[in-house]
């Protein structure tokens, strides 16, 4: 058995260094959190929708 089969195998990301970015760095950073978010949040919305449409015509 190899010593990788015992570790998990969905690691988080460890976050990222804040401390060596400029402001322009960061911001722009941001942005791109804040896109990655709406983007989920768009896919969860998205889910619920077609889980709600599922609902009602089951319960037709």
């Amino acid at each position: 058995m190899d010593i990788e089969d015992l570790e998990p195998r969905n690691k988080k990301p460890k976050p990222r260094d804040l401390d060596s970015l400029g402001i322009d760095q960061l911001e722009e950073y941001l942005a791109e959190l804040q896109a990655e978010a709406a983007r989920v949040q768009a896919k969860i919305d998205s889910k619920k929708s077609y889980l709600s449409g599922a609902d009602s015509f089951f319960k037709s």
